[in-house]
């Protein structure tokens, strides 16, 4: 069974920092392309970043130059360093294979 939990979310002001945290189970997670999605009341869905199972990130345009996506395949964890928050990030945050992701956490950007 696949599991994903994320943590790490919280409150911050705008211009702050938060490092999401994710551990997988029940699958193979270092032959796995991980993602990072968010969902948001004004926004909807929305895929945040991804890295794969050679290390090559991506992201959307919205983080890209903030964000920072990373994984440790010995401990099997994913994280998700954003950095310069704004209110706009504002959102639940799920870690996620192609076909599952997690419970998410709330990241709230207010000041």
């Amino acid at each position: 069974e696949v599991q994903l939990v994320e943590s790490g979310g919280g409150w911050v002001q705008p211009g702050g920092s938060l490092r999401l945290s994710c551990v997988a189970s029940g699958f193979a997670f270092k032959t796995y392309t991980m993602h990072w999605t968010r969902e948001s009341p004004g926004e909807g869905h929305k895929w945040v970043a991804a890295i794969t199972d050679g290390g090559r990130a991506t992201y959307a345009p919205s983080v890209q130059g903030r964000f920072t996506i990373s994984r440790d395949d010995a401990k099997n964890m994913l994280y998700l360093q954003m950095n310069n928050l704004k209110p706009e990030d504002t959102a639940i945050y799920y870690c996620a294979t192609d076909r599952e992701r997690g419970q998410g956490t709330q990241v709230t950007v207010s000041s």
